[in-house]
């Protein structure tokens, strides 16, 4: 297999900020090589802390994307990304503790996210297997899920 740029979506609930910019900082030799698509407020956590931990000549390989903020829309455009085809995975750090504004669009997110079998971290632990796994680098095409039955579905009227 080749390896293969991917795109990663990188996402934050306020309480997990600080873990996910942590965990994109001890990956960022690995997430370099891959385009970021993130949220607004963690994009540019993550861009900051990124611009000041690289080498100059190491800034030019970062692509950082941000969408809106999740409850500005943000979560919602990750979910139209991820139904065009355009995101290889997902790193979604969500707090379990709060509830959140936003929340129906979190769980449309995570929705989408499982209907179209994408790969999804909601934990540091589940982030380190991913970007440890050899499917990371690799070309990979997930299996959406079987919607036959929902599309041809008979509707009475």
């Amino acid at each position: 297999m080749s390896k293969k740029r991917k795109t990663i979506a990188l996402v934050a609930h306020d309480n997990r900020k600080k873990e996910l910019v942590e965990w994109v900082d001890w990956n960022r030799d690995a997430l370099l090589q891959h385009n970021i698509v993130c949220t607004g407020t963690t994009g540019k956590l993550i861009e900051e802390t990124l611009i000041e931990k690289l080498k100059p000549t190491e800034i030019s390989q970062l692509n950082i994307i941000r969408m809106k903020s999740g409850p500005l829309g943000g979560d919602q455009q990750l979910g139209a990304l991820i139904v065009e085809g355009k995101i290889d995975l997902m790193v979604f750090f969500w707090d379990p503790m709060q509830q959140q504004a936003h929340d129906v669009d979190v769980k449309a997110l995570l929705r989408i996210t499982v209907l179209y079998n994408i790969p999804t971290a909601c934990n540091r632990s589940t982030a380190d297997f991913l970007i440890s796994s050899e499917l990371f680098d690799e070309d990979y095409i997930p299996k959406p899920m079987n919607v036959d039955d929902y599309l041809n579905r008979k509707i009475d009227v």
